[in-house]
């Protein structure tokens, strides 16, 4: 999607295959209009020639169709002609109105579902790092209710638009073939009505802006709300929660309130220029057919016409409104369309992970415009090893894992990260994301039952293969004492599970995708000593051959790794085995002495 695409064009793509829906419609539309406008012929033709004695001013084809009939005097002694041609008219607009709504509607609802299942596509192609930038509420927000106004928009608005400007046309060009006194007095009013809904459209345009993110403000607030559910209770900061949702609500009913007396405003001043402008044309055309300058079924298809051009008018104000509201919808879902995906070269390698070596080499990275998270940081993790990293918060351990998953990329000549010689930026996203397993602190597991949480990662899997992961992770006893056991409904986000529980079906979910290489971030924080260490032996009995990669504060998660490497504010300040670390002074075994020490007190 290139950028700027931010107008109506931006739809355009997601047409293919529903342009008959719209041009059915559009056909539908013109064969209504030419209708409307030929009803008051029918009642000037009735007046003029077939109750008086005036001359058919119409074009040939109609006056044939009268000799068709029978001629005047016919009609004149058959007057349910006419009203036959009024009802047979209102049928034909009947059917018109069905074949356009059904159509329109028909090749909307495609269109949003084409944009809203590209939209949800893009999002899921884009960058971890544009995912930590945005707010989850007012994603949610862009991709329903933006997407719903521009359906309700295209569904509504944009037949109305193309009806009101031929309504217009045509409009004009009878008036002005009827009397050109009269026609030049209506089309004066007409830049007084455009100007005046211009300017409030500009106005109006500006006040939807600002109500449509305060929108998505109060849907952040309220997704946090539900999100954090647990701390709001556990800190009992319900008073806090609700004050600051009142406070985004009523900043959005304000905007709204203001929207609202804007529109109020603009409907109000419109209503009276559009009554001034029927009264004149009724005053005038009055005095015209007093004078003999227009018969009296002019007048009455003068005065239909007039009245089919002002409410046109003063709809077009309206669907102006409407337009600016999917104006704004449509550049707010732009700006997401218009955010780069993460795409793989057309070259990118498919390699083996199996036992090989991972390699920082002077890497450095740092968020946004923050100093450096780590700095010139090089080491190797060889293949099939279990590796340990230990360090303070904010040290750069769970950076180096985005980095290795390249949930974030790193800057050009800011070091290189290599799988089995090969540099991660030249490897398949998908392979690459595939073959690494990562468990966090925080797992996220979705409202499903314990069986589709850990099965997600591979299709077609079986129960047993389930069981044989839920048991290495050590949570199969577990799940067996529910009630309904591998079919427990796991709550939004994992609620219905302890913090050690959730810890370890995430594990297991992470154990089927059979991975080379197993990244734990600090994921064995919740659960017990002595559940950590069966864990990490049932991970040391059954994969084997992996590279594991150990993050803990907890030295007892990592005594038994390979390597162990010690963090410093971005800087390896240690690295050896857990016998190596204890006998030298350092962070190592400040902290070892410490929880050590702690574990005596406790015990």
């Amino acid at each position: 999607m290139k950028k700027g695409n931010e107008g109506f064009k931006l739809i355009m793509p997601y047409t293919k295959g529903l342009k008959g829906f719209f041009i059915l419609a559009a056909i539908a539309i013109i064969v209504r209009v030419f209708v409307n406008f030929a009803t008051p012929q029918v009642v000037k033709v009735t007046v003029d020639s077939v109750i008086k004695n005036e001359p058919i001013n119409l074009p040939q084809i109609f006056v044939n169709l009268v000799e068709h009939l029978g001629g005047i005097e016919a009609i004149r002694q058959n007057l349910w002609i006419p009203a036959l041609f009024v009802v047979f008219f209102a049928i034909i607009t009947c059917l018109c109105d069905y074949v356009s709504k059904v159509t329109i509607a028909k090749g909307s609802e495609g269109l949003v579902r084409n944009l809203r299942n590209h939209l949800y596509k893009h999002i899921q192609k884009l960058p971890y790092s544009w995912h930590t930038k945005n707010q989850t509420g007012d994603i949610i927000q862009r991709s329903t209710a933006d997407v719903d106004l521009i359906r309700r928009f295209i569904a509504t608005q944009l037949s109305e638009l193309f009806r009101i400007l031929m309504l217009i046309t045509i409009a004009l060009i009878l008036m002005f073939s009827m009397n050109v006194k009269l026609s030049l007095i209506a089309l004066a009013f007409i830049p007084i009505i455009m100007t005046y809904t211009a300017v409030f459209y500009g106005i109006i345009s500006r006040k939807f802006k600002d109500a449509d993110e305060a929108d998505g403000l109060l849907y952040s607030t309220a997704q946090e709300n539900l999100t954090g559910v647990r701390v709001v209770r556990a800190f009992g900061r319900e008073k806090y929660e609700l004050d600051k949702f009142e406070e985004k609500n009523n900043a959005f009913s304000n905007l709204w309130i203001k929207l609202g007396l804007q529109l109020s405003y603009y409907w109000s001043f419109g209503d009276l220029f559009s009554g001034l402008q029927v009264l004149t044309i009724i005053v005038f055309g009055a005095i015209e057919a007093v004078n003999g300058n227009i018969t009296l079924g002019e007048f009455l298809a003068f005065v239909s016409y007039n009245s089919m051009l002002v409410w046109p008018i003063r709809a077009f104000g309206r669907v102006l409104s409407e337009m600016s509201k999917a104006k704004v919808s449509l550049k707010r879902i732009s700006e997401i369309l218009n955010e780069e995906e993460e795409i793989d070269d057309e070259n990118a390698l498919t390699p083996e992970f199996e036992g090989k070596d991972i390699e920082f080499d002077n890497v450095t990275f740092k968020y946004g415009e923050n100093s450096p998270i780590i700095k010139d940081l090089s080491f190797k993790i060889k293949g099939g090893e279990t590796f340990a990293i230990l360090g303070g918060t904010g040290s750069g351990k769970s950076t180096i894992m985005h980095l290795l998953n390249r949930l974030y990329d790193l800057e050009k000549e800011k070091g290189t990260i290599k799988i089995g010689g090969i540099n991660i930026n030249d490897i398949r996203l998908s392979h690459l994301r595939e073959n690494i397993g990562m468990v966090l602190q925080e797992p996220f597991l979705y409202s499903k039952t314990i069986k589709e949480n850990v099965g997600i990662t591979k299709e077609d899997v079986s129960i047993d293969e389930i069981k044989l992961a839920t048991a290495t992770a050590c949570v199969g006893d577990a799940i067996e004492s529910f009630a309904k056991g591998y079919d427990t409904i796991v709550g939004e986000r994992g609620v219905t599970l302890s913090g050690g529980q959730k810890q370890r079906v995430a594990i297991a979910r992470m154990l089927m995708q059979d991975a080379p290489i197993m990244v734990f971030d600090d994921s064995l924080s919740a659960v017990d000593s002595e559940t950590d260490a069966k864990i990490r032996a049932a991970l040391k009995t059954n994969r084997k051959s992996a590279t594991t990669i150990l993050i803990s504060h907890r030295i007892t998660t990592l005594m038994q790794a390979d390597t162990i490497m010690v963090l410093d504010k971005g800087k390896i300040v240690d690295m050896g085995t857990h016998e190596e670390l204890i006998k030298r002074e350092g962070v190592y075994k400040d902290i070892y002495d410490v929880q050590m020490n702690m574990s005596d007190i406790e015990g």
